[in-house]
């Protein structure tokens, strides 16, 4: 049996780590068990759950803390229980890292773990139950991470492009494979950023009919053009939006998360049973208020959707961007620079995804 690998990483240790403070150091993984893969990491993207985790804004983060969850690299140390994963396989981890499994979880029995209500244990930031220990994730060397959230990583796919996938891209490519984006159908996406370029890209490989983007501001334009979108709309600068483009979409999927975000006007963007789908996470939690009228009047339908199965959804996401040669926007940075690139971050700067790439890779 291999040994074990010794964890290294950018530690937060308080609500100023995101701020650039990050201190690299040693930490103990979870227990080992024969259901683990323990990963040497070559990338890791750089999403903004790791800054609302970094700075506590969405709840009490335990510190220390290791962020990143879009994790790609090499599995070093397989448990006996895990069948589709070998020593030396490219592989990768995303948001998630372990449910309850239980062959009588409604959830996890059908492919929908992110939604187990038993037990959800993020890539970092979660305590494991019985004193297995914490999650840690992927700004570092090494990774350990529960077999049946490791994917293998397609042939045909660089590292560096898969590693934004296994968060912001399943992020957006589950609601919309959910909710029927193809041919013959109409898809707006709200936010043409780290989010949202993977929505443009996705919805395009799913063969939707038209695609939208639809952000504050004019700026994005041509980059929205260039990802495929057959139309923008900047809400604070194109006058009368809402009334050119009423009941014009199937589909809205909204990136963005600000309570003070024109919902009422996006929704008017649906046509009748048209459905907009809520993934922007805020701190706080807050939406715009929803008129009850602005429902009934079309038959609109609001929802929301988190990270996709790791069991089938993610590697569907994986093949199709094979597949369809998908080529996400990134800007690959060494990991020894992950404190200024968190507040490059945090500053807007990502056009439209960080991925750090590990210069201690195969060193070990």
């Amino acid at each position: 049996m291999a040994a074990a690998p010794k964890f290294e990483g950018w530690l937060g240790k308080d609500a100023e780590s995101v701020k650039g403070k990050m201190e690299w150091g040693p930490y103990e993984p979870k227990k080992w068990t024969e259901d683990d893969v323990d990963i040497e990491i070559s990338h890791c993207g750089v999403c903004g759950s790791d800054l609302h985790t970094l700075r506590s804004g969405w709840s009490p983060t335990p510190y220390p803390c290791v962020v990143g969850h879009e994790i790609v690299g090499k599995a070093v140390r397989v448990g006996k229980n895990v069948s589709h994963i070998k020593v030396g396989d490219r592989v990768g981890v995303g948001a998630q890292a372990r449910s309850c499994l239980q062959p009588d979880c409604a959830e996890c029995s059908a492919h929908k773990e992110s939604y187990c209500a038993r037990e959800m244990i993020a890539t970092y930031g979660s305590v494991y139950p019985n004193g297995e220990g914490k999650s840690y994730g992927g700004y570092a060397d090494y990774n350990r991470t529960n077999g049946h959230f490791v994917v293998a990583i397609p042939e045909a796919l660089a590292s560096e492009d898969a590693a934004p996938m296994l968060c912001g891209g399943i992020t957006v490519y589950s609601p919309l494979k959910m909710n029927g984006c193809g041919p013959g159908k109409t898809v707006g996406v709200v936010g043409v950023g780290g989010l949202g370029h993977f929505a443009v890209l996705f919805a395009k490989a799913l063969g939707a009919d038209r695609v939208v983007g639809i952000s504050r501001k004019a700026d994005k334009r041509a980059d929205a053009l260039q990802l495929g979108c057959d139309e923008y709309i900047a809400t604070d600068e194109d006058q009368g939006w809402d009334k050119k483009h009423q009941r014009s979409l199937d589909l809205v999927v909204c990136t963005v998360s600000s309570a003070k975000m024109p919902l009422t006007g996006y929704l008017g963007l649906l046509r009748t049973h048209g459905t907009f789908i809520q993934v922007g996470a805020p701190d706080s939690g807050e939406m715009p208020p929803i008129n009850a009228f602005t429902l009934i009047g079309s038959g609109v339908k609001v929802g929301g959707s988190a990270i996709g199965s790791a069991s089938s959804e993610i590697p569907e996401m994986l093949q199709l961007a094979a597949d369809k040669k998908i080529k996400p926007w990134i800007q690959p940075v060494d990991m020894k620079d992950a404190n200024k690139t968190v507040v490059d971050m945090e500053d807007g700067k990502a056009r439209y995804r960080y991925v750090l790439v590990n210069s201690n890779y195969g060193k070990h």
